[in-house]
């Protein structure tokens, strides 16, 4: 039991989502600390607000009397920190990423030869026909 449990920790995979929640949340206290202090501030300003979560409040009267506040400031504050956090997400790791994946099919590529690209998914559905056609009957499997 305990080799297993060890086999199971010791994957790459369990260690790179670690990793990964750890940078995560050390990313997401960056993205918020540049929301609040700057760009909130900013936009709020915009709005004659203190910061982005008090602009733009809307009053609404309850049942019981009194008020209710609605506060679209602080949807719009979490459309901007998430199309932040998106935006950053993109450009420092997807785009280098794949800029490195295509440098190293290139490099692939040209030690093995142009000749030697690999079959289109056409083409590979094309072999895989003939050689359902050219098999038995008797050793295909049934559709059933």
């Amino acid at each position: 039991m305990l080799k297993g449990f060890k086999e199971f920790i010791l994957r790459g995979n369990v260690i790179d989502l670690a990793v990964a929640v750890v940078i995560g949340a050390a990313f997401t206290g960056i993205v918020n600390a540049i929301v609040t202090s700057v760009l909130n501030p900013a936009i709020g300003a915009l709005f004659n607000a203190k910061s982005l979560e008090a602009a733009l409040p809307m009053v609404i009267p309850t049942t019981g009397g009194g008020h209710a506040t609605l506060h679209f400031g602080a949807v719009i504050a979490a459309v901007i920190q998430f199309v932040l956090v998106a935006l950053v997400v993109y450009f420092a790791l997807i785009v280098p990423i794949n800029y490195l994946k295509r440098i190293s099919f290139r490099r692939t590529l040209s030690t093995i030869g142009p000749e030697a690209t690999p079959p289109t998914e056409l083409e590979l559905l094309a072999e895989i026909r003939d050689l359902l056609a050219t098999s038995p009957a008797e050793s295909r499997p049934s559709g059933d």
